[in-house]
């Protein structure tokens, strides 16, 4: 019988693309989520039953444990950018990492893939870079052999950073944002995949490796890029942090005195702490030069999913080309 592993928050962004590519390596993949009805589009990854979503609540150890059952290997990628109702940073990224790893070890997995983030931090000024820290310790404790992947602002089709800010482009002639100075190092999605990957095979060495892209920018740069791959002329407004700050307390309060039934998707102090560090591949860490892979650049990427915010959507660079045309007769 083929292998099988467990995914945590495999129908997520990154989990996704971990969950297809296991599926292409032959093993059965168990999707582990809390709403199993949402997650349908994973099982067309793999050949009928290969790949399917089951129940899981990462903050409770019973469920965890149900669905790791008979598992060769682990990947936890259950992360949260805002603390919302009982998904704080603390349950959710560093009692939750905790809680996989030592059920791992105690039902004796043989692989553990952990996903952290790049700026994890035990002395970090943000609460998630602490728990991000926090999980990655609790991890180690339990999982000595883990292999803990670090990536930067991660881009792809589904992104939660390229998409939200395409879409506030498309919307008004000013893009503001807080702390433009803040250097970023995108990797593509996939490439955290084929990592992980690798750690669930074992052709990775445990430890914890760093992930980022080839190039190196400034937050602002990188808007700047995205207009221009999105055709759109915009002031990219970069506001210091006590200008952010109100706005980012505006948003957290509507979320407080609405009960929680209001998400602040725009900006959290949270948030805008942790933009206050460079979000960058450290000197001397291990990272994809170790693991053989050549990470891809971003600019070939990015058109392939922000099309969508031209303004003429997928038709601009007909009607560019149209022009172009019509000028040489």
């Amino acid at each position: 019988m083929s292998k099988l592993v467990t995914i945590y928050g495999g129908s997520g962004f990154v989990g996704r693309y971990i969950a297809r590519r296991m599926a292409k390596e032959g093993w059965r993949v168990r999707v582990a989520v809390r709403r199993p009805n949402e997650a349908m589009h994973v099982k067309p990854y793999g050949v009928p039953g290969q790949v399917e979503p089951v129940l899981c609540n990462i903050r409770d150890a019973g469920s965890v444990a149900a669905v790791m059952q008979g598992a060769d290997a682990v990947v936890n990628c259950v992360g949260v950018l805002n603390a919302y109702g009982k998904n704080t940073f603390s349950a959710v990224q560093a009692e939750g990492a905790a809680r996989v790893a030592q059920i791992a070890q105690s039902q004796g997995i043989g692989q553990l893939v952990h996903i952290s983030a790049l700026g994890a931090d035990p002395q970090g000024v943000s609460e998630y870079a602490r728990t991000k820290a926090q999980g990655e310790a609790a991890v180690l404790a339990a999982f000595p052999d883990a292999v803990i992947l670090r990536p930067s602002v991660i881009f792809g089709a589904e992104d939660q950073f390229f998409n939200r800010f395409a879409g506030m482009a498309s919307l008004s002639p000013v893009l503001p944002i807080a702390k433009g100075k803040t250097l970023f190092q995108p990797v593509y999605v996939d490439d955290v995949a084929r990592a992980a990957v690798m750690g669930v095979l074992g052709e990775a060495k445990p430890g914890i490796y760093e992930l980022g892209g080839p190039e190196v920018k400034s937050f602002a740069a990188l808007m700047k890029q995205m207009c221009d791959v999105i055709l759109r002329r915009r002031l990219v407004l970069s506001l210091p942090g006590f200008s952010a700050w109100p706005i980012a307390f505006g948003f957290d309060m509507l979320q407080t005195i609405s009960l929680q039934l209001i998400e602040n998707k725009v900006l959290t102090r949270d948030q805008l702490k942790n933009l206050g560090r460079d979000n960058v591949v450290s000197d001397g860490a291990l990272g994809f030069v170790d693991l053989g892979i050549t990470p891809e650049m971003l600019g070939p990427i990015l058109p392939s999913y922000l099309w969508k915010f031209r303004p003429s959507g997928q038709y601009d660079e007909m009607t560019a080309s149209a022009r172009n045309l019509k000028g040489d007769t």
